[in-house]
């Protein structure tokens, strides 16, 4: 999955539902489930994520959602056979890029 979010700093949750294509409460669910993700809250409760947490994000969903991991599956993988999962993500992550770049070329020939 290749997100389009703008380089910030901090990114408020509904601009990441809408980069995951996931509801808000989905996103709320993961924050309290997984230990990894520590979106920043200010004094109204509005919650900010940083490019770590949209990082952290990415791989749930990628073993939640896209790999069909249950979320005690994936709780125990990323615990397990961190190194392992990122660097293989790493490598899916850069060749889904270079595939919307292909695309984009074809579409501009």
């Amino acid at each position: 999955m290749h997100l389009n979010l703008p380089d910030k700093r901090y990114y408020g949750i509904g601009e990441v539902a809408e980069a995951f294509k996931v509801n808000t409460s989905l996103i709320r669910f993961w924050e309290k489930e997984f230990d990894v993700i520590q979106p920043k809250k200010n004094a109204k409760g509005n919650r900010k994520f940083t490019p770590e947490d949209i990082k952290n994000l990415e791989l749930i969903y990628h073993l939640v959602k896209e790999r069909g991991f249950t979320l005690e599956g994936a709780k125990t993988h990323l615990k397990e056979e961190k190194l392992k999962t990122l660097s293989n993500f790493e490598i899916i992550r850069k060749l889904e890029g270079v595939k919307a770049k292909l695309i984009n070329l074809k579409n501009q020939l």
